[in-house]
């Protein structure tokens, strides 16, 4: 008894919970919610009317509309084919695969601005890919199509290295028992791998869709920056920054990290349903 209750009484490696949660929240604080809390303070200085005038006005509301519509369809993109790609990686071995799952790093890396100009190159009128797509109709650079775009590059390794770790993890003998149990090959991806890899699936999502409204530097040099069809909200925070007019900067910013918590919490609560279906 003497014995067990000593093995309880072992120090921790890391500093006493008191001490850990105090360095914690001083760390949280600093790094976080003063920040955010200086951006609601600076907001306070407007009206409520000049507030919701800022907020609501048509170029807003459409920098709004395209920044949340093109993140959100971008990282469903990536949760498609990040989940395809992390599959290639996990179950196959192919000549070139290190190099490829290299690669899957490179918009880790590689700086937006240079990332930015790179896919203008690429689509632009004249560019290698551009050249063969705007003779058929499909102008990317300096549309909304192009923000896409670059949200989508930015965006995919969030999806492929969240889930797979837990492809690796996961034992081949799943699917072949399916097999053996007579289930198809799109019964056994709907039933035994798809609720395994779901919640891993979903925060991937959640990193790409938060990457992807946060994206300013890849996304300005294709874009084309125009107000009302493809200006991004990050964009216009930077204009009014440049106009000196922080306050209506710190509105919108506000009013987006309102829309994007919202969001991310409602993506949490649904990995929090899917790991208590699947009884974690």
């Amino acid at each position: 008894m003497i014995f067990s209750k000593t093995l309880l009484r072992q120090r921790s490696v890391l500093p006493g919970f008191d001490l850990a949660l105090g360095l914690t929240l001083f760390y949280l604080c600093l790094i976080v919610l003063i920040p955010l809390g200086a951006a609601f303070l600076r907001t306070t200085s407007l009206t409520w009317p000049e507030f919701v005038n800022v907020v609501t006005s048509e170029r807003v509301v459409a920098s709004y509309r395209l920044t949340f519509g093109a993140s959100l369809l971008a990282a469903l993109v990536n949760a498609v084919f990040g989940l395809l790609v992390a599959w290639v990686l996990v179950r196959y071995d192919f000549f070139g695969r290190r190099v490829i799952d290299a690669l899957v790093d490179l918009p880790f890396a590689l700086p937006t601005a240079v990332a930015g100009i790179t896919l203008t190159g690429l689509y632009s009128a004249n560019g290698w890919i551009g050249q063969y797509l705007e003779p058929l109709g499909l102008k990317v650079a300096f549309t909304p199509v192009g923000v896409f775009v670059a949200m989508t590059f930015i965006g995919l390794p969030f999806v492929v290295r969240t889930v797979q770790p837990i492809l690796e993890d996961m034992a081949s003998e799943l699917e072949e028992a399916a097999a053996t149990l007579g289930a198809s090959r799109l019964q056994t991806f709907i039933k035994v791998i798809l609720p395994i890899v779901t919640p891993a699936l979903l925060t991937g999502f959640a990193l790409a869709f938060a990457r992807a409204l946060g994206e300013y530097g890849s996304i300005i040099f294709i874009a084309g920056n125009m107000p009302m069809i493809s200006e991004i909200t990050p964009l216009l925070i930077i204009t009014k920054l440049e106009q000196y007019d922080y306050a209506g900067a710190t509105a919108i910013a506000v009013v987006m990290l309102v829309m994007s918590f919202v969001l991310l919490l409602a993506i949490n609560g649904l990995q929090a349903w899917s790991r208590k279906r699947q009884g974690k």
